[in-house]
C-alpha cells in the first residue's frame, strides 16, 4: 500500500467516524425535542429487572410509561426480550432499554478474577478474556457491563480488591486499557461487544480499615498519582461510561462530589460520556448525612454530575420537582440525557434491540471459550516456591491426596461475581481436574475441615448460595484424622486452601 493510499484510508476512516457521530447527534436532538420532561428523567432512571432485592417494583409499568432507561440484575435473554418489547413497541417513543450487569470476569464462561489475571502481566490475555465475556454477555442481551473495576487497593482486608489489578497504578492503568479494549473493541455496536464502565470513581479502594463502603481519606497528591491514573487510562481508551463510588472521599460522598465528577472528570479530563451511580448510592446520600431527604439527595447527585440513578428511584420521584421549582434547568436534564441516548445509538440498540435466542444458547460455554479460560488460569498462576523441585509431578507418582474443603466445591470455583443465576454444574473442581489429568493414579479427597460464614451477606441470599451445616466436634475431629491418614499414605499431597466464594467481593471485607 502506498503512502498516499494509506493517507486516504485514514482520511476516509476519520470522515466516516465524524459523519456517523454527526448522524447520531442529529437523531439524539430530534428525539430530545419529542420527549416530555418525565420521559427525559426516565432515561436517567435505572431499575431492577427481577425480584432479587426485596421491595423492588415490577418493571413492566415504568418501562411502558417511558420511566426507565436501563435495567439491571437480569440476564435471562427471554425476559430481556419481553421487557425490551414493552419499551420498543408499547412505550410512546419506543426508546430501547440498555440492559446492564456486573460482567467482571466472564458471563457464562468464568475466567480468573481480574487480580489473578493482572498477575500474568499479559495484556493480550486480559483483553481476549474480556472479549469472550463481552461476546457471551451481548449474545444474551447485556449491552453494558459494570466493568472494569480499576480501583487501586493496598489493604488486603478490603474484599473487593480481587476485582481490580492490585496496588500499582502503572499495572492498574495497563489492565484498565486492556479490559476496555476487550469489552468495547473498535465498534461497540458489533454483536460481540458491550459498553464498558470504569468504576468506582474514585478512591473506593482506599476504604478505611478495608471496610467496604467506608470512608476514604486520601491526600490530593496521592489521589492524582495513585488512585486516578487507571481511570484516566480507561478514559483515554474510550471507555463508554463511569460509575461513581459508594463511599465518601475526604468527608464528601463520591456520588455527590462536584470535585470528582465535574472538576476532575469533565473539566480537567474533558469527559463527554455519562456517569451512573452505584446501586442505591443516590438515595444513600441521606444515610451519609449529606442530604436531609431523598429530594435533596436527587438534587445534589444530579448537580454534582451523576447522569443515571441506579435502582434507588429518587431521580424519577423528585427531579421533576426541582425543575418545576427552578432549582434545575430543563436544559441540564437534556445535557444529562444526551450521552445516554448517544450510547444507545452507538450500541446499535435502535436498529437491533432484541436477543437472538438461538445465538445466545450457541455462544455460551463453547469449548473455545472454556479452553481460553483454562489458558487464562494457567497463565495467571503464581508459583511462590518449588521446594526440592516437586513440580512438575514425576511420572512415578502413584497416589495423590487432595485435601481442603475448596478442592471439591463447584460454587467456590466461580466466585460471587459469576452471575445471579449461575449454574455451577459446569464448573470443574480441583479434585476432578486432577483425576482427569492423572487417570492412572489413585486420587483421593478429604475436606479436612469446612468453611462456614457466621454472617452471610445479602449476595448469598440473592444468588441462592447454600450454607453448609456446621459439623459437631466429633465430626470435625474425624475429618481431620481422615485427612491426616490420607496424607500419610499418599506420594503427594495437594492442599487447597483459601476463602469461599462469598468471603471476597462486595460486602465481604
Amino acid at each position: 500500500m502506498t503512502t498516499l493510499s494509506r493517507s486516504l484510508r485514514v482520511v476516509f476512516l476519520v470522515c466516516g467516524s465524524t459523519l456517523a457521530a454527526a448522524d447520531r447527534n442529529s437523531k439524539v436532538e430530534a428525539l430530545l425535542q419529542r420527549m416530555t420532561l418525565d420521559e427525559k428523567i426516565g432515561q436517567l432512571n435505572q431499575i431492577g429487572g427481577t425480584a432479587l432485592v426485596p421491595g423492588m417494583p415490577k418493571p413492566d409499568d415504568p418501562i411502558r410509561a417511558g420511566h426507565a432507561g436501563s435495567v439491571l440484575w437480569l440476564s435471562d435473554p427471554a425476559e430481556i426480550n419481553r421487557l425490551q418489547k414493552i419499551a420498543v413497541e408499547e412505550s410512546r417513543l419506543g426508546i430501547p432499554l440498555i440492559f446492564a450487569l456486573d460482567v467482571i470476569h466472564g458471563f457464562r464462561t468464568i475466567f480468573p478474577m481480574p487480580l489473578a489475571m493482572a498477575a500474568s502481566w499479559d495484556m493480550g490475555l486480559i483483553e481476549h478474556s474480556q472479549f469472550i465475556a463481552a461476546r457471551e454477555a451481548r449474545a444474551n442481551g447485556i449491552a453494558w457491563t459494570f466493568a472494569p473495576m480499576v480501583d487501586i487497593a493496598r489493604d488486603p482486608r478490603w474484599g473487593r480488591m480481587i476485582e481490580g489489578a492490585g496496588e500499582d497504578p502503572y499495572l492498574g492503568s495497563a489492565v484498565a486499557r486492556a479490559q476496555v479494549r476487550g469489552f468495547q473493541g473498535p465498534d461497540p455496536s458489533q454483536p460481540d461487544r458491550v459498553l464498558a464502565c470504569a468504576k468506582h470513581f474514585a478512591g473506593y479502594g482506599a476504604a478505611d480499615g478495608g471496610r467496604d463502603y467506608d470512608s476514604s481519606y486520601i491526600p490530593e497528591s496521592e489521589l492524582w498519582n495513585v488512585y486516578l491514573p487507571p481511570f484516566r487510562a480507561a478514559l483515554e481508551e474510550g471507555v463508554g461510561s463511569f460509575m461513581s463510588a459508594y463511599m465518601d472521599l475526604n468527608d464528601v460522598p463520591a456520588t455527590g462530589n462536584p470535585f470528582l465528577l465535574q472538576d476532575v472528570l469533565r473539566k480537567s479530563w474533558s469527559y463527554q460520556g455519562f456517569v451512573v451511580s452505584d446501586a442505591f448510592a443516590v438515595r444513600d446520600l441521606v444515610t451519609h448525612g449529606f442530604a436531609p431527604n431523598p429530594m435533596e439527595a436527587a438534587f445534589r447527585a444530579f448537580t454534582a454530575g451523576v447522569n443515571m440513578d441506579m435502582a434507588s428511584g429518587v431521580y424519577m420521584a423528585h427531579l421533576s420537582e426541582s425543575v418545576h421549582s427552578g432549582r434545575v434547568k430543563e436544559a441540564a436534564i437534556n445535557d444529562a440525557v444526551r450521552p445516554i441516548l448517544e450510547a444507545k445509538f452507538r450500541l446499535g440498540l435502535f436498529e437491533h434491540p432484541y436477543v437472538d435466542l438461538a445465538r445466545a444458547k450457541a455462544v455460551n460455554l463453547t469449548q473455545e471459550h472454556r479452553d481460553a479460560a483454562r489458558d487464562a488460569a494457567r497463565r495467571s498462576a503464581v508459583l511462590l516456591r518449588n521446594q526440592n523441585a516437586l513440580l512438575p509431578l514425576r511420572k512415578e507418582t502413584r497416589s495423590i491426596a487432595v485435601i481442603g474443603p475448596l478442592a471439591d466445591s463447584k460454587r467456590d470455583m466461580l466466585t460471587m461475581w459469576s452471575g445471579f443465576d449461575v449454574d455451577p454444574s459446569s464448573a470443574v473442581t480441583v479434585v476432578d481436574g486432577i483425576r482427569k489429568k492423572a487417570p492412572n493414579e489413585r486420587v483421593e479427597f478429604a475436606p479436612g475441615t469446612q468453611i462456614v460464614k457466621l454472617f452471610p451477606s445479602m449476595f448469598e441470599g440473592m444468588m441462592k448460595a447454600e450454607q453448609p451445616t456446621p459439623w459437631d466436634d466429633a465430626r470435625a475431629k474425624a475429618e481431620v484424622a481422615k485427612a491426616v491418614d490420607m496424607a500419610r499414605r499418599s506420594d503427594v499431597v495437594v492442599v487447597v486452601l483459601g476463602e469461599g466464594a462469598f468471603m471476597s467481593g462486595e460486602m465481604a471485607s
